[in-house]
């Protein structure tokens, strides 16, 4: 029982509240660095290029597709965060559950 309650550190309302904002976590990035690794236009206010990354004279878009699978990159790494959080959540909830069923 000691053991148990020193990894325990928040409680179960906090722990489902992590799972819920993890799975809208995971969600929405996925869908974010799957839009950006397809070069969506609608996003292009989000990828942060400069004036002198268009003066490519070969082809002049590679340096902003590069930045878009860049920004996409980086929302699934956000995404896998979002999922270790979620796991830690429940794991969360699993322990207080136990410690709810050993004092009952």
């Amino acid at each position: 029982m000691n053991t148990m309650a020193s990894f325990l550190f928040c409680g179960p309302k906090l722990a489902a509240c992590g799972i819920v904002l993890s799975i809208w976590g995971v969600i929405m990035l996925s869908m974010l660095g799957i839009f950006f690794s397809t070069h969506s236009a609608v996003l292009i206010e989000d990828v942060p290029f400069r004036e002198e990354d268009m003066h490519n004279v070969q082809n002049p878009l590679l340096p902003i597709y590069e930045l878009y699978n860049q920004v996409g990159y980086n929302c699934f790494i956000a995404a896998g965060i979002y999922v270790l959080v979620g796991a830690l959540s429940f794991c969360q909830v699993r322990l207080n559950k136990r410690k709810e069923y050993l004092v009952h």
